[in-house]
């Protein structure tokens, strides 16, 4: 992927974006930076070059440092391209106890990747992210918006191969747990 050279909002995402700076206070515009730099990201193919965080810091009147720092600070945000499925584990203590290391083994070991990196096919991308709040479930992946929880190795492989396939993976528990019904009543 190449980096864009001029980055704007299509004209839906401009409507889109002046409806959601209506819903700030006067002089509170700025606020809009979290779903601004969302929708520039998703507009750029998952991730936000430069061009884009500019454009919403000139978008909102305010200094790029600012946009930047908020796009650099929070893990929902990329800041290089990522593959068509980025495959984000959950590394933090609950879902680590439950197995997230053994999940992330077995990611670059089917992906032939390391944490950080994109197959070189562009299908996938690997991260480990902090807390996805689904400890109740975990170990929890997410894969782009979707969130994949009571995982193991095995179920990991399965859930890697359907998206190879392009097959559409059934999304949350993967044991059938309902909610955060106890692992052992179901």
């Amino acid at each position: 992927m190449t980096a864009m050279t001029n980055f704007t909002f299509t004209p839906e995402n401009l409507q889109k974006a002046e409806e959601i700076i209506k819903r700030y206070p006067e002089g509170r515009q700025q606020s809009a930076i979290l779903p601004l730099l969302d929708m520039a990201q998703r507009q750029a193919s998952g991730w936000l070059p430069q061009e884009a965080i500019e454009y919403v810091a000139d978008f909102l009147k305010i200094p790029y440092i600012r946009a930047l720092e908020v796009a650099s600070f929070y893990t929902m945000f990329n800041l290089k391209p990522v593959g068509k499925y980025h495959v984000q584990v959950c590394g933090t203590t609950p879902c680590w106890l439950r197995g997230a290391g053994d999940i992330i083994k077995t990611c670059e070991h089917k992906l032939n990747i390391k944490c950080g990196q994109t197959t070189q096919d562009s299908l996938f991308t690997l991260s480990e992210v902090e807390c996805l709040g689904a400890c109740v479930n975990a170990p929890t992946v997410q894969v782009n918006d979707d969130y994949f929880e009571d995982l193991t190795p095995e179920l990991t492989e399965e859930l890697l191969a359907k998206l190879a396939e392009g097959k559409t993976p059934v999304i949350g528990s993967q044991i059938g747990r309902q909610g955060s019904k106890a692992a052992a009543d179901n």
